[in-house]
């Protein structure tokens, strides 16, 4: 379920766009102005509003650490801005002098596009502000642009409808044309790389004046080619899409419409999971809080939303810990063998002929979790079971009941890659998996910051909490 958290009211005009960092939400107005909020109680920052476009404000993004914004404007100039100080980094005036409609950093913050009304794109070195290459597309304004996840090639939308590809030496790779009828309006790539044989793939939903969701799957081929594939179109605004946004987890697809809702999706099975209704006009842009299940929702009607996606973990837990009492061992099977309580483990020990053991694991208070942790180590120096053999025993009885969860029906992706246990507190980390947070955390302390998965160097060791994740683990918990 969505709550809304908030509305802020500060905007004098349209709200054109939104953007969260780890600690910040960025809005962007036709007022001129754009507002810097604190992303935990969202009130605004001593330097809010900034102040230095000559007219409306189209698209606002982070850098990756969040310590600079950029904005873009009918002024014809793309504003660099300290989130430090509030101040003005640079300014770059776009080739041509004509008005700037969309601006995208690229996630490793090397390269940032901006994109004009009279088709030109122009490339930017962004650590040095330079100028390095320009494009141009004719006949049309430029309305949407996303860099892959990878950073290496980026994806543009017009108002003629068209997609395209670039790499960055400004050369098109793929043109989808007609994408949308009667125009793009927004476009976004999924953060995460899909691989397997010869094909690197990205996804990427794009919406448009058509009314139109759509989820592309990008391939690339190791020729070097690059074709798209669509595979979903999902029709449940009413009007024209105004703007769409994947999670930082990618398992979340968000879209603001015309007809004044924003809607849901589960991005991987392109299902409808709520449709918020709060807005008076056009929904013109929304964002997902990397860091937080918050959403960020901004309209013609010159307020922002703050929805909290709900996960119902405590409902769960307690529905859980209800379901324990008085069970016998028939019920205590339809558990996951983390949930078992202190007497669930005395059952079990008794069962597999390890009775002689209940009582150092009562005073250990020895649970379902527990049980699953433990090592040779700790039978050793914390529980002073002194016989090898026992030892041994116990963790080949332990390495049992987690193959059997393994092939209890647990789904795979609810599974940690490293430790393939049911995952708590599962994170998204730079490749693109999600695992165990104190799995992947020990393994990249141990093992010089390589990927588990691909074996590939982590770009970061930025863990990103993956809600979405938790909330399905939750719900499917409760169905058992």
């Amino acid at each position: 379920m969505a709550s809304l958290v908030c509305t802020l009211q500060h905007h004098q005009d349209d709200v054109n766009w939104c953007a969260f960092s780890g600690q910040l939400l960025a809005t962007c107005s036709g007022d001129k102005t754009l507002r810097i909020y604190n992303a935990d109680n969202f009130s605004e920052l001593p330097f809010s509003p900034l102040s230095g476009h000559g007219y409306s404000i189209h698209c606002c993004c982070f850098s990756s650490c969040g310590q600079f914004l950029t904005s873009c404007s009918t002024d014809a100039t793309t504003v660099v801005w300290s989130m430090v100080t509030g101040e003005i980094e640079a300014v770059l005036e776009h080739p041509g002098r004509s008005p700037v409609r969309i601006c995208a950093l690229s996630p490793d913050s090397v390269h940032l596009v901006s994109g004009a009304s009279d088709g030109t794109l122009a490339l930017w070195d962004f650590p040095s502000k330079q100028l390095r290459r320009t494009g141009a597309v004719s006949d049309t304004t430029m309305v949407a642009c996303s860099f892959s996840p990878c950073s290496q090639v980026f994806m543009t939308g017009s108002t003629y409808g068209d997609l395209r590809l670039w790499d960055l030496n400004m050369n098109q790779l793929h043109a989808e044309k007609n994408a949308h009828d009667l125009g793009v309006s927004c476009c976004t790539f999924a953060p995460a790389i899909l691989s397997g044989g010869q094909v690197v793939q990205f996804r990427l939903a794009s919406c448009g004046q058509d009314s139109h969701l759509k989820i592309w799957a990008i391939n690339k081929f190791s020729s070097g080619a690059y074709r798209m594939q669509l595979l979903h179109t999902l029709s449940d605004h009413s009007a024209p899409v105004l703007s769409c946004a994947y999670s930082s987890d990618g398992q979340l697809l968000v879209s603001g419409s015309v007809d004044k809702t924003v809607i849901i999706y589960d991005a991987k099975n392109a299902v409808l999971l709520y449709t918020l209704s709060q807005h008076e006009r056009y929904v013109t842009a929304c964002s997902f809080s990397p860091t937080s299940p918050l959403i960020a929702t901004g309209s013609m009607d010159k307020t922002v939303n703050i929805w909290k996606l709900e996960d119902g973990c405590r409902e769960n837990v307690e529905s859980a810990q209800t379901s324990r009492e008085g069970r016998a061992s028939a019920g205590r099977s339809k558990l996951l063998v983390s949930d078992w309580s202190e007497d669930d483990v005395s059952e079990w020990l008794a069962e597999e002929g390890l009775g002689g053991l209940v009582g150092k694991f009562k005073a250990n208070n020895i649970d379902g979790t527990e049980l699953l942790g433990l090592t040779k180590e700790t039978l050793a120096s914390e529980l002073h079971i002194e016989s090898v053999g026992l030892r041994c025993k116990l963790l080949r009885k332990v390495e049992e009941i987690k193959n059997d969860s393994v092939c209890s029906g647990i789904p795979d992706e609810f599974l940690c890659p490293i430790t393939r246990e049911l995952m708590r507190e599962p994170v998204t980390a730079a490749d693109g998996y999600s695992y165990e947070r104190q799995a992947i955390e020990s393994w990249i302390n141990t093992k010089n910051r390589s990927s588990p998965m691909t074996n590939l160097p982590l770009l970061t060791t930025l863990l990103t909490p993956n809600h979405t994740l938790k909330m399905a683990i939750g719900r499917w918990k409760t169905s058992r």
